[in-house]
């Protein structure tokens, strides 16, 4: 049968284990994945892995021993406490094994996890899924996750969180890949380990993912808040640090395109930046607001042709000094926005 949406949160938690297991698919492996390895989690708890509770095969294992899934399920371990089998990379060549295991299972017996591929509504091994009455089948898209998923994974990483920066993690869930927001919360677990007051807002932005270079930083805020005195000292530093010209370009080329893209948006610069994708936040989401006010859609267009002119140059077999060129286009840049 199939699992809706709505209850994966919850199965996540507390699978049902009264059933013999659930087949995983969709075309983001990432995400198919991650919710692998949160389910088998899930099934044989924290000591699972070390207690030799779960068992893990590829689907080319099976090809060619189509009864050693149905041993591994039936197999007592040392160890008290659910088992768990994760068949990883399966096809629709496996429908058949699959399916013998599922008729063989009883109570008891392992809890059996299956994950492939974007599969399409006629395929055998999700037709099988959908079609048990002991097994469920969870189609896995690429939308973004809902509240409920953000803040469980909020609690297993067992965060304690300020409201304001709830609000910013869950910005952060649906914006960033899955992958990157799990190690993002096992920073911030890590960095709050021994404090026990709430995480907040500032600490998030010390520790998430930038869309700019560290380095570049201040290049870029010398950019866009029209600072054309700060930006010779700071190409001279980066250049000094053997930093590429094309790679300075790109980055601020980049942070233009989401100025523009953010103004080019319904509703307040502080929410066009949130629905970027990855979204912006804290101190950086409201200097770029200030920055999207003061430049405007039409100064940030032309801010946009003239770096994109130099980034073509850049590439080119000019000879001109590539620093130095790069440094004046940017003050050219810097001096558009309005003073004041």
């Amino acid at each position: 049968m199939k699992l809706g949406p709505r209850d994966v949160a919850g199965f996540l938690k507390r699978p049902d284990l009264t059933r013999a297991g659930i087949l995983l698919h969709g075309p983001d492996a990432e995400r198919v994945a991650q919710r692998r390895r949160a389910l088998a989690d899930a099934v044989v708890g924290p000591d699972g892995v070390q207690d030799m509770r779960l068992e893990r095969m590829s689907g080319a294992e099976l090809r060619g021993d189509g009864a050693k899934l149905t041993d591994a399920m039936k197999a007592q371990g040392f160890f008290p406490g659910p088992r768990a089998v994760v068949v990883e990379d399966a096809t629709d060549t496996l429908a058949k094994t699959v399916a013998a295991a599922l008729d063989d299972w009883r109570e008891g017996d392992a809890f059996l996890i299956v994950s492939a591929g974007q599969l399409t509504a006629r395929s055998a091994l999700r037709k099988l899924f959908e079609g048990a009455g002991n097994a469920y089948a969870l189609a896995i898209y690429a939308d973004p996750p809902g509240r409920e998923e953000i803040e469980a994974a909020i609690e297993k990483a067992g965060l304690s969180v300020e409201a304001a920066a709830r609000e910013e993690l869950t910005v952060l869930g649906r914006g960033l890949p899955p992958g990157d927001f799990a190690q993002l919360l096992e920073k911030l677990a890590l960095y709050k380990r021994g404090d026990d007051s709430p995480l907040a807002v500032s600490e998030i932005a010390l520790l998430a993912p930038q869309s700019v270079d560290g380095d570049v930083d201040a290049l870029v805020a010398a950019v866009a808040n029209g600072d054309a005195a700060t930006i010779g000292p700071e190409m001279a530093r980066l250049s000094a640090q053997g930093t590429n010209v094309t790679t300075l370009c790109i980055g601020l080329t980049r942070h233009f395109r989401q100025l523009h893209a953010a103004a080019g948006s319904k509703g307040r610069p502080e929410e066009a930046l949130q629905r970027l994708r990855p979204p912006v936040f804290g101190p950086r989401r409201d200097a770029m607001a200030a920055q999207i006010r003061s430049w405007g859609l039409p100064r940030l267009e032309r801010a946009l042709t003239t770096l994109t002119d130099t980034d073509l140059t850049l590439r080119s077999a000019s000879r001109a000094p590539q620093f130095a060129m790069l440094e004046r286009a940017l003050i050219r840049v810097a001096m558009m926005r309005p003073r004041g």
